[in-house]
This record gives structure tokens, sequence and C-alpha cells, in this order.
């Protein structure tokens, strides 16, 4: 695991940002594959998903090995995954974007939620989405799915590098979400892509704004003339952003 550690200022900061500065600033470094792939919101949610990575890696199942009464362990991978996530931590989860079954309910993620989880990511499916809809922590699957993970899945390994939606995740890695979907983005980045995603947003407010108002993208976005650059100064003097 990676010995950085998110900061509040710099969590503030990407609770401000979207997925979309987010994957633009990582490639500006080259790093063209962070967004998570197959996976969307399982209720969209106003608040932005910020934390760092914890995981839990699936393997196709083995039908000797995952009784139903495996559950019984209370060495359960996948139970004690949810029950050591940290608080304020992502639970990103390797289910081999397999989503025929499920890699957790609701009730483990109600669980995950008290425990003040910052979110939760699967490349499968969930069981009882509706149910995690309902809760404030953002979640983001492939889709629902009722099996359970046993059918098809079986926990093995918590807080190794995973893929998750063909992104490889490492632990501590800033895991963002919106509306959009996940963007992962390497530990060592994540202050300077904060800080670089907040004026991003503050100059794409500017050229939204001036884009309603009838202006040409051509020369504004991106800026190539002085003339909107100086536009964007005095609009930030006038908005404070």
């Amino acid at each position: 695991m990676t010995d950085y550690l998110l900061s509040d200022a710099t969590r503030a900061k990407l609770k401000g940002v979207s997925t979309a500065s987010v994957a633009t600033a990582l490639f500006k470094r080259g790093l063209r594959n962070q967004f998570v792939q197959g996976v969307v919101p399982v209720s969209p949610k106003e608040a932005t998903m910020v934390g760092q990575a914890f995981t839990l890696r699936y393997i196709p199942a083995r039908e000797d090995r995952n009784p139903i009464s495996v559950f019984r362990n209370p060495d359960h991978p996948q139970r004690v995954a949810i029950e050591t996530c940290p608080p304020g931590w992502v639970l990103v989860m390797d289910g081999r974007k397999d989503a025929r079954a499920a890699t957790a309910g609701s009730i483990l993620i109600t669980r995950l939620a008290l425990r003040g989880a910052a979110g939760v990511v699967s490349d499968s499916g969930f069981r009882d989405a509706e149910g995690i809809g309902k809760l404030d922590m953002p979640a983001y699957f492939a889709r629902p799915s009722a099996p359970t993970n046993l059918t098809l899945h079986e926990a093995l390994d918590i807080n190794v590098p995973i893929a998750c939606g063909d992104v490889a995740v490492f632990p501590g890695d800033v895991m963002l979400g919106d509306k959009d979907g996940v963007m992962v983005i390497p530990a060592h980045l994540a202050d300077e892509i904060a800080d670089e995603c907040t004026g991003m947003e503050s100059f794409e407010a500017f050229v939204l704004e001036e884009v309603q108002s009838g202006a040409s993208i051509i020369g504004l976005y991106p800026s190539t003339r002085e003339e909107n650059q100086k536009k964007y100064e005095a609009w930030r003097g006038r908005t404070g952003r």
C-alpha cells in the first residue's frame, strides 16, 4: 500500500471537480486509461465520491470451495473487507467484469456505509440494488444481479493491486466518482491533479457562460486569444472563482 494519505484539503478540492477534468489532466501526463469502464452509479448522487482505494479481488468460483456455508467463516474475505475498509476510503472490487452474479448486496453495503466509507465501486453486479441506491453513500456497479457471488465469484485477496473495469487500481489510489462514472488517480499525483483541476473547473464555468451567451468556441476553448484570457481574469475577479 502507498504511504500517501489523502489530506482534507486535497479531498475538498477533488470534491469540486469532475471526472472529465481529471481525465484531461491525467492525459496531459500520459495516462490514457484511468476511467473505470462499464460502471455507472447505482443511484446518482449530488456529492462527488472521493476516497482512497481499499481493494477486494474476486476469482472464478469453484464449486468445491464455495458452498453457501462459507459465509459462516469469520475470516471470509468479502465480510472482512466490509469490516476493515477504513472510514473515508472507497471499497473497490474486482469482479472480473462479470455481472451474472453479485459482488455484494444491500446488507453488506449498508454496513460499509454506516462504518463511514466514502463509497464502493464494483465492475460486477450488486443484488438488492434498490436498497443500495437509497443510501447516501455513492455506489457504482455494472448492473443489478440477484445471484449471490458464490455462484460465480470467490472473494480471495484484500488490499492487493486489482483490475476494475479494465483499470489497474493499487491500494491507496484516489477514486473520484461523479454522475458520469469513476476515475482512478494514482496516489502520487492526487495533490497536483486536485490543484490543476480546480483551475480547469473555474475556466470551464467561464467558457460555458460565454457559450451560453452566444460566443464561438474558436479562440475561446482552448483560450488562444488574449482578449478571452482578459475576459476570464475579469470574470474571476467578479465571481470570486
